[in-house]
């Protein structure tokens, strides 16, 4: 009877180290995830950056046939184009400073 006392004992302990231990690398893990996460912010925001440039740059264009070639529908597409890429770069800085 004794034994099995002693044996109950030793696994209840040996649960519970296992139960700290698991815990502690948990909180490792939600830490190393969340750099790794984090340091992807910087290149993920230039990117956005880079995208609304070309955005931009190809609103433009579209912009300039358009007035060029006389459409009334010149103003519309220019706040179009204008506002998405308003809406990138806010988008991404609002995104980052959220984040970060």
């Amino acid at each position: 009877m004794k034994h099995k006392s002693i044996l109950l004992s030793a696994a209840f302990l040996a649960a519970g180290a296992v139960g700290a231990y698991a815990q502690g690398n948990g909180l490792a893990g939600i830490n190393e995830a969340t750099s790794m996460v984090s340091s992807y912010f910087d290149p993920g925001t230039k990117l956005i950056y880079a995208i609304g440039a070309v955005v931009g740059l190809i609103g433009g264009v579209k912009v300039y046939g358009k007035f060029s070639s006389g459409d009334p529908d010149t103003s519309k597409t220019a706040a179009s184009w204008f506002g998405a890429c308003i809406f990138l770069i806010v988008a991404a800085t609002i995104l980052r400073s959220f984040f970060l």
